[in-house]
């Protein structure tokens, strides 16, 4: 993964203090908006991000991996989990064979595109049901960037938490 660097960095941070910078979509869109202006069929960011939830709720671990850069980095509740594949290999991976159920509430994702970069803030709540009869109930959020790599959006850093939600 290459660094950003300060120039974009600059750039990255003009553009998120913009109103017209950042803007809502509906997850399950079936409007590609990358393609839509570019002329390409690639899925846009919000479609890669929504492929990866639909893959956690559907417990497909074999789904998920082409969504992620080879040298991507996650960072979970505080823990940095290395690439993706270390983090499905020794951690969402065998936390899915406990899962019965894995559901995803009112999700929200609003990115901004620049140039071959695209950062996206999501949020939303999610009820797991597991194996032992378990009911665990969470709101998260998770913040990602995506790279344009030849012509596929992949994830290179993703970060997530969550925690109980608030009592009434």
């Amino acid at each position: 993964m290459h660094n950003l660097s300060l120039i974009t960095l600059i750039s990255i941070s003009l553009a998120l203090t913009s109103p017209a910078a950042s803007a809502q979509v509906n997850p399950e869109s079936e409007t590609d908006h990358a393609s839509s202006h570019h002329g390409d069929v690639s899925p846009s960011p919000e479609a890669i991000l929504t492929s990866y939830r639909k893959a956690i709720e559907s417990l497909d671990s074999s789904k998920m991996t082409s969504l992620f850069a080879e040298q991507s980095k996650v960072f979970e509740n505080g823990k940095d989990e290395g690439s993706f594949a270390n983090y499905l290999a020794h951690h969402l991976g065998p936390e899915l064979d406990h899962v019965r159920s894995f559901t995803f509430t009112s999700p929200s994702v609003s990115v901004t595109t620049l140039g071959d970069t695209a950062i996206a803030h999501e949020s939303y709540g999610y009820t797991i049901k597991l194996a032992d009869g378990r009911v665990i109930e969470r709101t998260g959020v998770a913040t990602s960037v995506l790279r344009k790599i030849g012509n596929e959006w992949k994830i290179i850093q993703y970060h997530s938490s969550s925690r109980a939600p608030k009592k009434n």
